[in-house]
């Protein structure tokens, strides 16, 4: 009898003599950022330099968050900017006095010198392309996909694909019948078990046959 296979998330490399790509959640320390099992970064240098990379302007006074799904595929180059990249439009200048409040003899906080538009959101399944920037403030659905090189400023809805600068919409990937089943599915959410027993069906698109698991 075959024993039965299991993969093993906690590990830092999925793919033997691959350094380049990793689970990233095992490569996080920094408070503020969750990364969901299975999720993957490839880096031509150093996966491990993720936070430091590719996580910017993320400071703990704010105290905002960086959340990632499960089972997302990163990019070498993705970058997300959280809300200290900002500078505030409140004021007549964008310059930021309070970062220099010595300078100028200032009594205020420095988060004054930023509008923080809050924390960056990413779902399940997403797929974010190489050098793709997200900006702080912004939720992206299960499913979708950000095109290389798309900055994104805005939510993106599930499984939609966004490209340009700004991102737009360039098409859903799937019916809107489809889409509401397959978000009722949360595949991701199943035990590694039953991913594997409809894994084919997951790989070819076979929504129908995965329907039959929610009927």
């Amino acid at each position: 009898m075959e024993k039965e296979r299991k993969t093993n998330p906690d590990k830092l490399f999925p793919r033997e003599n691959d350094r380049t790509t990793c689970y990233l959640k095992n490569f996080i320390t920094r408070p503020g950022i969750e990364v969901g099992d299975y999720t993957i970064y490839h880096d031509f240098e150093n996966p491990q330099d993720f936070e430091v990379k590719n996580v910017l302007y993320h400071y703990p006074i704010n105290h905002d968050r960086l959340v990632i799904g499960k089972f997302c595929s990163i990019a070498h180059g993705a970058k997300f900017l959280l809300n200290g990249s900002n500078h505030t439009l409140r004021s007549v200048s964008t310059y930021p006095f309070p970062v220099l409040k010595n300078e100028w003899q200032l009594d205020i906080p420095v988060t004054n010198a930023w509008d923080n538009k809050g924390d960056i959101i990413i779902g399940n399944d997403v797929w974010i392309g190489f050098e793709a920037v997200i900006l702080a403030g912004v939720t992206i659905g299960d499913g979708s996909i950000i095109a290389s090189r798309a900055v994104v400023k805005k939510n993106v809805a599930p499984y939609s694909i966004v490209g340009g600068v700004p991102a737009k919409e360039i098409r859903k990937r799937f019916t809107e019948e489809e889409i509401f089943s397959l978000l009722q599915l949360k595949w991701w959410d199943w035990e590694e078990t039953q991913i594997r027993e409809n894994l084919d069906a997951i790989m070819n698109g076979d929504i129908d046959r995965l329907r039959k698991i929610i009927l």
